[in-house]
């Protein structure tokens, strides 16, 4: 079992095209823990809008009357993906991943595997 702090240095350092990762409740908004960014991503400002988005779809899939689970969301932006992954399990509920790659150095199928794997080892 790994904690946020190993949960995030370990997706910063194993997931190639890493831009920065974070923790965040999407209840409150608030990021519980960030690695990485800068200063043309502030990852705390990226928490609380990208908790809209979560929102959002979880507002539209309650009037669709869909029960699925969501497993992640995937923006594509024109040099990077954000991967926005539900943390599921015991102490999950309302948390999600946030990671941020570079569109050039990442391999998207591998990020996502890699999430999974680090989310199966978080300890909350």
């Amino acid at each position: 079992m790994m904690s946020v702090e190993t949960s995030l240095k370990e997706a910063m350092t194993s997931i190639e095209g890493s831009v920065g990762v974070a923790l965040v409740d999407y209840t409150s908004g608030m990021a519980l823990g960030t690695l990485g960014g800068g200063k043309d991503l502030d990852l705390t400002v990226a928490a609380a809008g990208n908790t809209d988005v979560i929102r959002a779809k979880i507002r539209a899939m309650e009037m669709l009357g869909l029960s699925d689970g969501i497993e992640d969301v995937l923006i594509t932006l024109d040099t990077q993906y954000h991967l926005i992954r539900l943390l599921k399990g015991r102490g999950g509920n309302g948390l999600f991943l946030y990671m941020v790659l570079d569109k050039e150095r990442s391999n998207l199928a591998m990020a996502r595997h890699q999430l999974k794997r680090i989310e199966a080892e978080l300890e909350l």
